[in-house]
């Protein structure tokens, strides 16, 4: 299986860049299966339902979240009817959504799951190690393709997440940073990993808004409207090839880069 897992979607550029190049990828054969990571896709801030279906209805298979699943308020009932968007496995139990799904893909079934780092992120989520551990101990008839998204801060959490699913999982990626690390490698398990996938939206930026506000916010210390900035867009993340165990057997960073333009694909709102 050949799978495109997408770092964080920011925005209306971000969306721009999946439909310029990712579908493409997936229609003339260079993907099977196409994860991305959602969370920001919204104004950078969470997503909508409408977003949603938009990125799903192209051609995504599974749609990821993160810190900023619950800033869209109209996106926690839908999280128990759209069941291709998981957010993490760790937040507690009393959230709606659930923390991973098996999808049918152009080459078979692919199994995504979600967790959340908890270093320098919100103490008060449920311990990502102990919730893997705990998933995987369970016959819950995964795909012998399993991707996961480990949603995190800390490169020393990151690291030690994919160590710790080194032969269990095809792929351990993470996203949050929105700086794309240069450190994808082929675990001896057979488990792709990499620290952070980057972000996919405008590259002029400080990651995904606007330069002057992020500025002024520095200097001011003041609260500071933040927008998602426009131009030099681009798409990154990593290709990844499964064998039939669903062991990775060849891995690239993807950094793809689109001109900005007026958007060819609607945009239900949120720009």
């Amino acid at each position: 299986m050949k799978i495109l897992h997408i770092g964080d979607i920011v925005g209306a550029p971000g969306r721009l860049a999946f439909h310029r190049i990712a579908i493409p990828m997936k229609k003339n054969g260079e993907v099977d299966a196409i994860v991305v990571n959602g969370e920001n896709a919204a104004a950078g801030r969470g997503i909508t339902p409408a977003i949603a279906e938009d990125l799903l209805n192209a051609g995504a298979d599974v749609i990821t979240l993160g810190d900023h699943t619950w800033d869209q308020k109209e996106l926690a009932p839908y999280l128990d009817v759209e069941s291709r968007i998981i957010r993490p496995l760790n937040f507690t139990s009393a959230c709606p959504g659930r923390g991973w799904i098996t999808v049918e893909t152009l080459a078979g079934p692919l199994t995504v799951i979600q967790a959340i780092g908890r270093v320098f992120m919100q103490p008060t989520m449920d311990c990502p190690f102990a919730a893997m551990r705990e998933l995987f101990a369970k016959d819950l008839g995964f795909a012998p393709n399993i991707v996961v998204d480990f949603h995190a801060e800390a490169t020393s959490e990151k690291i030690a997440m994919g160590r710790f699913l080194d032969g269990k999982a095809s792929s351990v990626m993470g996203t949050h940073t929105h700086v794309q690390t240069s450190d994808l490698t082929l675990l001896p398990g057979g488990t792709a990993y990499l620290t952070d996938l980057g972000m996919t939206g405008p590259k002029d930026s400080v990651l995904g808004r606007d330069v002057d506000a992020v500025i002024r916010k520095f200097f001011s210390g003041m609260p500071t409207k933040l927008d998602v900035a426009k131009d030099w867009n681009a798409l990154e993340g990593a290709w990844i090839e499964t064998d039939e165990k669903g062991r990775a057997v060849d891995a690239r960073l993807i950094r793809e880069y689109v001109e900005q333009g007026p958007p060819d694909f609607p945009v239900p709102h949120k720009q």
